[in-house]
Formats: C-alpha cells, structure tokens, sequence
C-alpha cells in the first residue's frame, strides 16, 4: 500500500535526528537543459528533501561515473582533490538525451547509543537488522556503523528523453526506473527495481519525495519479492527516491554493521 504524507515542516527539523538518517543525494542546477549546456552538479545532505552542501571532492567521493545512449564516461579525473569554492562540480552535457550521473562515496563511520540506534533501524524499516541486534544480545549496545551513498540522477538535455534511465551503473545499492521518468505525467504511476549487489532486493523500505516550498509530500513503499516498488507521483517538479540497507560485518574490527544509502533524483515535466 502506498500512503501520502503532506506536511508543513519546522524550520529546525535538521537536527532532530543523527548524521546517519540524513537523505544524501546528486542534485543538478536543473534536470533539464539544451545540448551542450554545462550543468552544476552539487551533492547535499539533510532531511525531508531540503538539504546542506557538502564539498563535490576526492576527500568524499570514490567514483563519478557519466552515462548516456552513446556509452559511459568516468568523469572522476573533474572532482578536485580537495574543497574549493563554490562546493559545485560543474559538467558539459553534450549530445541530446538523457544523462545519468552516479556518484559513490567513500565509507564514514558513526557510532549511536543504542536506542538512538534502534529508533533509526525503525525509522529506515531495517527490520531484520533490529533482529539480528535481539539474537545476538545487541539491542542494548550502541550502533557501531559505516555507511556509504550511492547516488544517481538524471537529466534530460534537449527535448526528447531515452531509455538511458534504465541503465545499471554498478553500484552495489542502485534504484533503477522501470520506465522513463521525463515521459511521466503529474498523478502517473512510476515503477522501480532495487538492487543490492546485482541482485533485486526485497523487503526494502522506498521512500519517494518531493517538496514545494513548506509542503513535503513522502510517499513510502516496500519492494515486492523481485525488487520492485511503484508510487502514484502526484506533481510536476523534483522528485527523489531514497532506500537504506544494512549488512553484518565481520572484518572491520570496531565496527558491527554496515549500511548502503541508495538514492535517485530526477523530475517530472510540467505538462
């Protein structure tokens, strides 16, 4: 079952949870743009869709990755190797199409106390990690984590779209559309399989949002057993479509559990 939420949102919101709840995603100056534009790509971080820059630099990012019809273009040589102003990487867009950008980071850890811990495996639908916590006497000690983003998204140069969006840029959490964001219309539906290392994910917790000034509307969903998800888009404008998985770790010492940051932004055309 989908559900809506549609809210007015308190200006402090940003701090109510930890660091490791905020979204993190690749926003571009505007998902649509004319051949051989260069468009901004900035990364933020932050919650319900309204965010803060962090630094477009080899000090957070591993891999930069540019796809389109024509092939892919590792564009990583273009993200300074240390912060520079503004905190924006900037992208020649040749060739008309849709462009898919992917961005990895690299592995930062946090450590919350353990019900704080426990309130954000409820909250990103981590389910069987708050299991495992309870078989193994864990629910009463602290999370010890790393996590790592894997985030995408689109844009669309010129005025006609292609089946680029459905590409697999490898990455070990990835959200894929099963058809062409751009040709969706404001009340469509939009289906998305997730992959976790290649393999469809079931089980997951999606959240898809989008934000017009105050109004936030959050749709969640959980994927079926083939990885697949759909939500009734309601409006034109910015979407993102966020997912989280944990796995175990047994081989960084200090550290108990690892977890993925999935994410895709891209927009619907007013019609």
């Amino acid at each position: 079952m989908i559900t809506t939420a549609l809210r007015s949102l308190p200006v402090l919101t940003l701090l109510a949870a930890p660091l490791s709840a905020h979204e993190f995603w690749l926003r571009p100056a505007t998902h649509f743009a004319a051949p051989d534009d260069t468009v901004e790509f900035a990364l933020r971080v932050g919650m319900d869709f309204q965010g803060e820059p962090r630094p477009f630099t080899c000090e957070l990012v591993t891999a930069f990755n540019h796809f389109t019809a024509s092939g892919r273009s590792d564009e990583y040589s273009r993200v300074p190797a240390t912060a520079v102003e503004p905190s924006t990487l900037s992208l020649p867009l040749a060739g008309s199409g849709t462009h898919l950008l992917a961005v990895d980071t690299i592995a930062k850890s946090i450590t919350l106390e353990a019900e704080k811990f426990n309130d954000y495996l409820r909250e990103d639908g981590l389910d069987r990690v708050l299991r495992l916590r309870a078989e193994r006497g864990q629910e009463k000690s602290p999370g010890r984590e790393l996590y790592r983003r894997c985030v995408k998204t689109l844009v669309r140069v010129g005025e006609s779209s292609d089946t680029t969006y459905a590409t697999r840029t490898g990455q070990r959490l990835e959200i894929v559309p099963r058809a062409d964001p751009f040709a969706t219309r404001p009340g469509g539906s939009l289906g998305f399989t997730v992959f976790f290392d290649d393999q469809p994910l079931a089980g997951a917790l999606v959240r898809a949002w989008h934000r017009q000034g105050d109004k936030l509307t959050e749709l969640p969903a959980r994927t079926a057993a083939d990885g697949t998800v759909a939500f009734t888009l309601p409006f034109a404008g910015d979407w993102m479509i966020s997912v989280v998985h944990m796995v175990p770790l047994a081989d960084a010492p200090g550290y108990d559990w690892q977890s993925y940051w999935g994410n895709l932004t891209f927009a619907i055309p007013t019609p």
